[in-house]
């Protein structure tokens, strides 16, 4: 019997999707997903995006108005419909290739992932409540609270600025300790407020009349905003309060403490990063990748390069591409690839030399050069053939040499 060969999986592929679909739904990802900017749609796409999201909350701000309302109500509510139904429709589409935003993982794991994740929640969340009054219209003013939701959609714009990043790392390294003190502040508001209930009972029991009634005073006195609608009247409850008051000075500032910390940590990380020199300096190489050539057609996660090897940058029409394991790779492309120098009581390294007009190498054998004997010329590219260099070969305009060097 002849054993059948298992299908190769292919990331981001549903179960017998044809080739076109396939591609149809990756360039559909590639458009919608938030800061893939390497080609024109997914830049148009995002601007269109935050534009609609901007106008929405716009919108939604002069609707509040009763003289807007009165005077352009009309036009304001049709570009509303315009925009909730255009975040419908981007809610689709990501659920159309949520397949690539997972790829790690099935289909349809990938989809559910999606639908619970926090952007998908407040994706859905942004057009749903508008929707819901049709079916259900006693319910229109609990829905419409729902509209603050779209504002989130702006956190996308993460994608695109560190500096946003910086805090959603923070609070992610910090959670803990905030945690903690949020905890801690809870726990110090009910002792405040059964203490200001055992005090100020007999003296106002319409005010503390039991021993959570304190919990908005509490609250109001230890973050210190001093809102005044119950206080204390008993020279108790006023030395009291004056010790409450106190302490949450401080309680109120450890959450700040701890933020201001993440940051100031979070900062010295990058900046350590950035001005790290210990580490191990990489030698680079350029490859173009001419007519032909096996790669074209591929992604990068699909060469299968040696572990001590990678792409660091890939030039398409004069436009840097930081490389993604998903780029697929075409014709023209310039790759740029990174190793560790050889490290064996030797060093070696590889150097790419391209022949110009003006070059004193043109026109020259191999056999006339002036080089040193340490540094041997490896291969000649021409026109996008290799060659093996001998003692004859002429170079000639436009030539790429790769030398290495031995010291």
């Amino acid at each position: 019997m002849k054993n059948k060969k298992s299908k190769k999986h292919i990331p981001g592929a549903w179960k017998n999707e044809s080739p076109k679909m396939l591609k149809f739904r990756k360039a559909v990802f590639h458009a919608v997903d938030v800061g893939y900017t390497e080609d024109i749609q997914g830049r148009a796409y995002d601007i269109l995006n935050l534009s609609v999201i901007l106008i929405n909350l716009v919108v939604t701000v002069m609707m509040t108005f009763k003289e807007m309302m009165d005077a352009y109500g009309g036009i304001l509510q049709t570009i509303e419909a315009v925009t909730v139904f255009f975040f419908a429709v981007d809610y689709l589409l990501r659920l159309f290739t949520s397949s690539f935003l997972f790829p790690a993982k099935k289909p349809v794991a990938a989809l559910g992932h999606y639908v619970i994740s926090f952007n998908g929640i407040i994706d859905l969340l942004s057009f749903i409540p508008y929707y819901l009054p049709i079916f259900f219209p006693s319910g229109a003013v609990a829905f419409r609270m729902f509209r603050v939701m779209r504002i989130f959609r702006l956190f996308r714009i993460n994608a695109y600025y560190d500096s946003l990043n910086v805090i959603t790392e923070v609070l992610k390294s910090k959670a803990k300790q905030l945690i903690s003190s949020v905890f801690i502040l809870l726990l110090l508001m009910l002792a405040a407020s059964l203490c200001m209930y055992s005090v100020e009972n007999p003296a106002q029991p319409e005010v503390f009349d039991n021993a959570l009634s304190g919990i908005w005073w509490a609250s109001a006195t230890l973050m210190t905003v001093g809102y005044g609608d119950i206080y204390p009247i008993t020279a108790t409850g006023k030395i009291l309060g004056t010790i409450i008051t106190f302490l949450g000075v401080g309680v109120a500032a450890i959450p700040t403490g701890i933020i201001s910390a993440g940051f100031v940590e979070q900062y010295s990380r990058l900046q350590q990063v950035g001005n790290n020199n210990s580490g191990i300096a990489m030698q680079f190489i350029r490859v173009a990748l001419d007519p032909g050539d096996k790669w074209i057609g591929k992604s990068i996660r699909e060469l299968y390069l040696p572990d001590e090897v990678i792409i660091t940058a890939v030039t398409r029409n004069g436009e840097v591409i930081v490389p993604r394991g998903d780029l697929e790779l075409e014709e023209g492309d310039i790759l740029v690839f990174g190793a560790e120098p050889f490290r064996d009581g030797i060093n070696i390294a590889l150097k790419e030399i391209e022949i110009t007009a003006d070059h004193n190498w043109k026109d020259k054998m191999i056999r006339d050069l002036d080089i040193a004997r340490q540094t041997f010329i490896v291969s000649v590219k021409r026109n996008g053939n290799t060659m093996i260099p001998n003692g004859s070969l002429r170079f000639a305009k436009g030539d790429r040499i790769i030398l290495y060097s031995k010291e």
